[in-house]
């Protein structure tokens, strides 16, 4: 097997196309975050095949005409390269085409970083990938690509995405809630029950020929708050609009405030806790949070040992309540 340094570590099938570009048929790693290669023996990585990371095929025969190539960043150890402790994996942003299966059973795989130049995600792409909630998705060009809605209407847990421009430069980070669809067997009738519950599908499906709609998006805001629904979904999404303001009106943002001002309190906590106080003098602007929930955030900045929070939270009240805490004295 011939071998190439890289910045990881792969075990790779793949076949030369006359097209000029790569296809790879097989690739596994023992890394839990890695990138598949762009280009190889100078050609473009442009498809994965059918089944190409899932983890039972990393040691199948080889398909007529494969070559192997090992990738490798250093010293190889014992373990196995099947995927299974793969957990973040960034795909080339060369790719066009990915086939049927392409991550069927990688279960610990939570985090996938994309380009929108593929065109064709193949059916069943995402199978038994029950730990992915999270995207990171680069617009390739000047129009928004159709990759987005593929995944939303492909996963219906909680979903995380984060949109870049070509420049790499963070240009929105949206929530799309969880929702569930349920097939439940009528044997009376010998036929299915359909049903969705949870308020996420609306979210899922704000689409307009594949393309995302932030202003429908927003405009979910009222019925999603008059559904069943998580309060840390709620405060994760309206912060998260008011944060990245991509194509928001003012409308729209007047109620992400309102809710951020009522629940301030655990607002702080949340952001203290999944993003270690970036963004807190915005979140301070907004939420406007009270005495008591100022004082709940220092003492949790403080157990985190966040000194930058601290500072900035201790600096918030004492400009807004600067007489501090009320004494009294018993004679």
């Amino acid at each position: 097997m011939e071998s190439v340094s890289g910045a990881g570590n792969w075990k790779l099938v793949l076949r030369r196309e006359e097209s000029g570009g790569i296809t790879i048929l097989r690739a596994g790693t023992p890394d839990a975050r890695a990138s598949l290669p762009e280009r190889l023996f100078g050609l473009p990585v442009t498809a994965l095949g059918d089944r190409a990371l899932a983890p039972e095929r990393q040691g199948a025969p080889l398909p007529a005409g494969a070559e192997t190539l090992l990738v490798t960043c250093g010293p190889l150890g014992e373990e196995a390269w099947d995927n299974r402790s793969l957990r973040d994996l960034t795909l080339p942003e060369t790719l066009e085409a990915v086939g049927d299966y392409a991550l069927l059973n990688c279960s610990a795989l939570k985090t996938l970083r994309i380009h929108d130049r593929a065109g064709r995600w193949g059916g069943g792409v995402l199978m038994n990938c029950r730990s992915l909630d999270t995207l990171h998705l680069t617009r390739t060009g000047p129009e928004q690509g159709e990759a987005l809605a593929w995944f939303a209407g492909e996963l219906s847990r909680e979903l995380d995405v984060t949109l870049y421009e070509p420049g790499g430069e963070e240009a929105a980070r949206l929530l799309f809630p969880e929702y569930t669809e349920l097939y439940e067997e009528n044997c009376p009738a010998h036929h299915f029950d359909y049903s969705i519950s949870g308020a996420g599908y609306p979210y899922h499906h704000c689409f307009r020929q594949k393309r995302l709609s932030l202003k429908e998006y927003d405009a979910l805001w009222k019925d999603f708050l008059g559904m069943e629904h998580e309060e840390r979904a709620a405060l994760r999404l309206a912060w998260r609009r008011l944060r990245w303001p991509a194509d928001l009106g003012e409308p729209a943002a007047a109620g992400y405030r309102a809710y951020l001002r009522q629940h301030a309190g655990e607002a702080l906590r949340l952001l203290l806790a999944e993003e270690g106080g970036a963004g807190l003098p915005l979140l301070l602007e907004l939420a406007e949070p009270d005495r008591e929930a100022l004082s709940a955030a220092c003492a949790l900045a403080r157990e985190r040992g966040d000194a930058a929070a601290l500072a900035a939270l201790l600096e918030e009240q004492h400009r807004r309540f600067p007489a501090g805490v009320e004494k009294s004295f018993a004679l």
